[in-house]
């Protein structure tokens, strides 16, 4: 799957089925690396994008102590 390209949204469902995968503990070895790196990597972008909206969200809202 393209995650570069994959809203915020695709991501965190395709993270959560990713999470759902390892704890079942039913993957082989291999697989269960390959998940786990795609997860990793995943929660990276999402991360980002939560900071990123985050830093637009203070941007925008006035500060409390202006008031």
């Amino acid at each position: 799957m393209a995650e570069n390209k994959m809203s915020f949204e695709d991501s965190m469902n395709r993270l959560a089925e990713i999470v759902a995968k390892l704890e079942a503990g039913k993957e082989p070895l291999e697989e269960s690396i390959k998940l786990f790196e795609e997860g990793t990597a995943l929660a990276g972008r999402c991360y980002e994008a939560l900071r990123q909206a985050e830093t637009k969200i203070e941007e925008l809202a006035p500060e409390e102590d202006a008031v």
